[in-house]
């Protein structure tokens, strides 16, 4: 038996911010991350409109990229002093990310972050509060997921925390708010939605529900990132809708082992997640394609790829990433990213033990293990193929 789950509501388009003001609660926390969304406004309108539905309002803001264990316990411990019936997040991946683990704490205190590692494991939640979730990117889609990605820095370890409880109730999309993503952040987001899609069309529990949203994806993201990069209005806004199909693909789908190593890679060489993930998934695709040929192959079509063959597709479909990558100046291999040598032999084996163990690999459509990570690892590194 497969399961589909979104959010309740999702709101889209420009100034749909203002649906905060009919949501009904006597008191609401915001989780906010850096400053951006401080300084263009939109953190003083959200909570305008929360005092405006009659609600208490209390912040907690600085959530850091990829939030860490130690700020998720004391964004819980505020929670449970205030005491909010609806809990709001505002911001990127890591402030909603982070606000989905302190709303696990915030109703379970009796827990740990090693009690929710294992997939499907999180206690029912909403007996407390229900979550909104206000996406300022376009890339990880997390406000209608059921994933968390928590850093636990004291092992250099991003840990995945994946169950359906933590999917959001209401997802906010006002098109407004990407418009202020600096061009760095629209390339890593977007190819980070990229392989969202692309993981989801391959996976083991791909399905009738998440093949077309994976493929619509896919073709939208192709159309429109590089104009979304070069500060293209319109194409801003269509990222903004890609990235939310693809997250919708992959919290029910799920993912693969470009995540798994992204994860582990980011953590210990500090790579951005979208970047890491941009600069794995062709060499992925290279391992993966032994065993779904033909998905690959769907997905080139749909991205209007050339190749008469399902063969010839894939490889337009790699190359098509690899040029997404140089039109907004992603490096091509691990080693161009700037770390050096010594420090990924030092990290090499561990990291690719680490992915083998990471939430996003069992479905993966190729089986792996330590020895053939390490070796998608080493290609990813030097820049060389896998023909393995």
């Amino acid at each position: 038996m497969s399961r589909f789950t979104l959010p309740r509501d999702i709101y889209h388009g420009k100034g749909c911010l203002e649906e905060l003001k009919n949501l009904k609660g006597k008191k609401a926390v915001l989780v906010v991350g850096g400053g951006s969304m401080k300084k263009q406004g939109f953190l003083d309108r959200a909570v305008a409109y929360l005092k405006e539905a009659g609600m208490e309002v209390q912040l907690i803001e600085g959530v850091e990229p990829d939030p860490s264990v130690e700020s998720v316990y004391e964004g819980a411990a505020m929670m449970r002093e205030f005491n909010p019936d609806l809990i709001v997040s505002i911001g990127g991946g890591s402030p909603i990310d982070a606000t989905k683990a302190m709303w696990i704490f915030y109703e379970h205190p009796e827990l740990k972050l090693e009690d929710v590692l294992e997939p499907f494991s999180i206690p029912d939640l909403r007996t407390k509060a229900r979550f909104v979730a206000i996406s300022s990117t376009s890339g990880t889609a997390t406000e209608v997921t059921a994933f968390s990605v928590i850093t636990d820095y004291s092992k250099g370890i991003k840990y995945p925390l994946a169950d359906f409880n933590i999917t959001p109730d209401m997802a906010i999309l006002d098109l407004d708010i990407p418009q202020t993503m600096p061009p760095k952040l629209v390339a890593h987001t977007g190819m980070d939605a990229l392989t969202h899609a692309t993981e989801a069309y391959v996976s083991k529990f791909h399905n009738g529900f998440t093949d077309p949203l994976a493929k619509q994806a896919v073709s939208d993201i192709f159309d429109s990132l590089v104009a979304s990069f070069e500060g293209d209005s319109a194409a801003r806004d269509q990222m903004h809708i890609s990235q939310c199909l693809a997250g919708m693909a992959f919290s029910n789908a799920l993912l693969g082992i470009t995540h798994s190593l992204a994860h582990k890679i980011g953590a210990i060489f500090h790579i951005p997640h979208g970047c890491a993930n941009a600069i794995l998934m062709p060499y992925v695709i290279q391992f993966n394609k032994k065993a779904v040929l033909s998905r690959y192959a769907d997905l080139a079509r749909v991205a209007g790829l050339p190749g008469r063959t399902d063969a010839q597709l894939v490889i337009s479909y790699e190359k098509a990433i690899g040029e997404l990558n140089e039109a907004m100046n992603i490096p091509h291999s691990i080693k161009d990213y700037g770390v050096t040598e010594e420090l990924y032999k030092e990290h090499r084996d561990s990291i690719a033990h680490n992915a083998v163990l990471d939430a996003c690999t069992p479905e993966n459509p190729r089986e792996v293990d330590d020895e053939l990570m390490g070796r998608i690892l080493d290609c990813a590194y030097y820049g060389k193929p896998v023909t393995f």
